[in-house]
């Protein structure tokens, strides 16, 4: 698990093509790496790699065909700038929301405008994520936890203030960039309860929107 507060950017040092799978190796200077084991577990703009091999300054991984498909992953190119995040330990405080780094699918940057200090982004999201989006609720992209300024049919919006554009690879975020984007977890199991029909200690669509999680007449 991860709180998606990125801890540091890191740059890919190469990428290895075998089959249809993939091993990378990342410059990870900026993480305290005096703690990681092989098999720990590292976000790299929200996607969930397991170390097979590291050093003071470095990590490999290999990413398999399933996440080449369902993320950016690969597009990216040697020299690129990423997003990175250890694991969450239970020391760890939760300033972020809870993340799994596992991404649900690729959203496309639509426009840009500053906006004060700070700058809007507008984001295209997939049809099916959709329903899992919220005014005000959270979202991951590329591995950073963000909150949503407001949701319309096709897209979303949110605001990023100076401090968020300078430690993580939104500032390079253009029109037409491609994004890694992994919805909130409560919502997929709240979802997946009501269509198993876990009812029995009075989850239903009625007490949802008594108690303000759904308005009224959403199904």
């Amino acid at each position: 698990m991860f709180t998606g507060l990125i801890q540091s950017l890191g740059e890919i040092i190469e990428l290895k093509r075998d089959s249809n799978d993939l091993r990378i190796r990342l410059d990870s200077r900026g993480l305290d790496m005096s703690i990681v084991e092989l098999g720990d577990s590292i976000a790299v703009n929200g996607v969930c790699l397991t170390v097979i091999a590291f050093d003071d300054n470095s990590f490999r991984a290999d990413v398999s065909a399933e996440t080449l498909a369902n993320t950016t992953l690969g597009n990216w190119a040697s020299g690129q700038k990423v997003n990175m995040e250890k694991a969450l330990t239970f020391s760890q405080p939760l300033g972020g929301h809870l993340v799994s780094g596992h991404v649900d699918g690729t959203g496309k940057i639509l426009s840009r405008e500053q906006d004060g200090r700070s700058v809007r982004f507008s984001i295209e999201a997939p049809k099916e994520l959709e329903k899992y989006i919220a005014r005000k609720g959270s979202i991951c992209i590329d591995g950073t936890s963000l909150t949503v300024n407001s949701v319309a049919p096709g897209h979303f919006e949110i605001n990023i203030v100076p401090h968020t554009l300078d430690q993580t690879i939104i500032n390079q975020y253009q029109p037409g960039v491609l994004v890694n984007l992994e919805v909130d977890l409560i919502a997929r199991y709240l979802e997946q309860m009501l269509i198993s029909g876990e009812t029995s200690q009075g989850i239903s669509i009625e007490s949802l929107q008594q108690y303000g999680f759904i308005k009224p007449g959403s199904r």
